[in-house]
């Protein structure tokens, strides 16, 4: 794991316990994803902020980066943000709000699409 200044151990604590120890395994290993409705989803409560491809914009960062590969950012801390928000740690766009109406299902297919996107430009 990183190490965060003071501001981010918080960030790195709760990412820590949520993984239990931080795995980097992929939404999709079991294969009950779907990527079609991830990418509905993903226009539907994440774009507004990161970007219609996960590009990221003024409100929100950029998905479709390394800083947001499995191995820095597993799938359990895109669950955790969605659940819970997240202070802004790489970028200024300003803290993560959760976002309701998402169930774990949802999330799934959600980073399961950014994941994609994240290999078809070489990350992951």
């Amino acid at each position: 794991m990183f190490v965060f200044r003071t501001r981010h151990l918080l960030v790195a604590v709760a990412l820590a316990a949520a993984c239990g120890g931080g795995g980097g395994e992929d939404a999709g290993a079991s294969g009950d994803v779907d990527l079609a409705r991830g990418e509905q989803l993903f226009a539907a409560n994440c774009a507004a902020c990161h970007g219609p491809e996960g590009q990221g914009t003024t409100a929100g960062p950029p998905l479709v980066h390394e800083i947001y590969e499995p191995g820095h950012h597993p799938d359990e801390a895109f669950h955790r943000a969605v659940q819970e928000g997240v202070p802004a740690h790489h970028w200024n766009s300003g803290d993560m709000p959760p976002i309701g109406g998402l169930d774990r299902d949802d999330v799934d297919d959600v980073v399961a699409w950014v994941r994609e996107v994240q290999r078809e430009a070489g990350i992951g």
